[in-house]
C-alpha cells in the first residue's frame, strides 16, 4: 500500500470523523450535566440546514470564509434548537428520551418546510464554497508523516481534535467542569454547596446544541454539499454511540468518533483495498450502522455514565 493511498484514507477518515467528534463532544457536555440528549440528530439537522442556507445566500459576500462562518451559524441555530430540549427537561421535567425523540422528529420536517418556503423545492442547490483541503507549512515536508497527515488534509478535523482537548481540560481541570460533573452525579449535594443546578444543566445542554449544530454544519458543507431530508441520516445517533463508547470522556469520544469515521470511509474506499475489496459493497455500506448497534449493545450496559443522567431534579426534594 503506497503512501498516497494511506494519505487518502487518513484524510477521508478525518473528513467523516470531524462532524462526529464535535457532536459527540456536545453529547458529553449535556450528559455530564445530567441531561440525556437523544436530540443530537435533530440538532445536527438544523445546523446543517442553517449553514447551507447561509452558504448559498452569502457566499459572494464572505468568499472563502463562508463555510467557516456557516459552521458558526449552524452552532448558534443549534443553541436555539437545543433550548427547547433544555426547557422541556429542566423546567417542565419532561422525560429526556421523549423530548429528544420529539426534536429528532420535528427537525427534518421543519427544515424541509423552510427549504420549500425559501426555494420552492424539497432540497437546496449545491453550495459553491466548501471546506476543502489544506497544506500545513513546514509540517507537510516531514518524511512519511508529512504527506500522510499534513499534506492536502482536512483542517476542520484538526480544529475538532483541538476542541476535544479543550473540552477535556474544561470538564476535568476547571471549576466549571467540576460543577458540571457534580450536578450530573449528585444534584442534591451540589445544590447544598451553593451550585445552581438549573444553570449548570442549561449550560451543558446549550453547549451541546452549539457543538452539535457545528457538527451538522460541518457535515453538510464538507460531505453533503447541499441540504435535503436525508443529509444527516443517522450521524447524530452514531455520535451518541461514540460518546458512550468513549465513556463520556471528551478524548475517548474523539477516539471513538475517529473509529466510526474510519468505518464510514471504508464503506466508500473499501473497493481499493486488498481483502476488503472482496466484501460485497452492500455490507460495507451497512458497516457503520451495524458497528453503531454493536457498540451500543456491548458497551451501553457496561459503560457507567453520570449517576444522575436522565433524572429530573426537583429543588424542593
Amino acid at each position: 500500500m503506497d503512501i498516497s493511498l494511506i494519505s487518502s484514507i487518513v484524510t477521508q477518515t478525518l473528513i467523516y470523523a470531524s462532524p462526529l467528534i464535535l457532536t459527540a463532544l456536545g453529547g458529553v457536555f449535556s450528559e455530564r450535566s445530567g441531561i440525556v440528549n437523544v436530540g443530537l440528530e435533530g440538532i445536527m439537522v438544523m445546523g446543517a440546514f442553517s449553514s447551507i442556507v447561509f452558504n448559498i445566500e452569502f457566499a459572494s459576500q464572505f468568499g472563502a470564509w463562508t463555510p467557516w462562518l456557516g459552521m458558526l451559524v449552524g452552532g448558534l441555530v443549534g443553541v436555539v434548537f437545543s433550548l427547547l430540549h433544555a426547557v422541556a427537561t429542566i423546567n417542565f421535567r419532561a422525560d429526556h428520551i421523549i423530548s429528544g425523540t420529539v426534536m429528532n422528529l420535528m427537525a427534518p420536517a421543519l427544515a424541509v418546510f423552510l427549504v420549500k418556503a425559501i426555494y420552492n423545492k424539497g432540497q437546496t442547490d449545491n453550495i459553491q464554497r466548501t471546506l476543502g483541503y489544506f497544506n500545513f507549512p513546514i509540517l507537510k515536508d516531514i518524511p512519511i508523516i508529512g504527506p500522510i497527515f499534513f499534506n492536502q488534509t482536512f483542517l476542520p478535523a484538526y480544529f475538532a481534535i483541538l476542541i476535544s482537548v479543550i473540552a477535556w481540560f474544561v470538564i476535568f481541570k476547571t471549576r466549571f467542569g467540576l460543577r458540571l460533573r457534580s450536578v450530573g452525579e449528585h444534584p442534591q449535594a451540589a445544590d447544598t454547596l451553593g451550585i445552581n443546578v438549573y444553570v449548570m444543566r442549561y449550560s451543558g445542554v446549550l453547549i451541546s446544541g452549539f457543538l452539535g449544530g457545528m457538527g451538522g454544519a460541518l457535515f453538510a458543507q464538507s460531505i453533503a454539499g447541499r441540504f435535503a431530508v436525508t443529509t444527516i441520516a443517522g450521524q447524530g445517533f452514531i455520535s451518541m454511540a461514540a460518546m458512550i463508547f468513549g465513556k463520556w470522556n471528551p478524548l475517548g469520544a474523539m477516539g471513538a468518533a475517529i473509529f466510526f469515521g474510519f468505518a464510514q470511509n471504508i464503506s466508500i474506499v473499501g473497493g481499493q483495498l486488498p481483502i476488503i475489496s472482496s466484501i460485497p459493497a452492500v455490507y460495507l455500506q451497512a458497516a457503520p450502522y451495524a458497528l453503531t448497534i454493536i457498540v451500543l449493545v456491548l458497551f451501553l450496559g457496561k459503560a457507567a455514565g453520570p449517576k444522575a443522567n436522565g433524572k429530573n431534579y426537583i429543588k424542593s426534594k
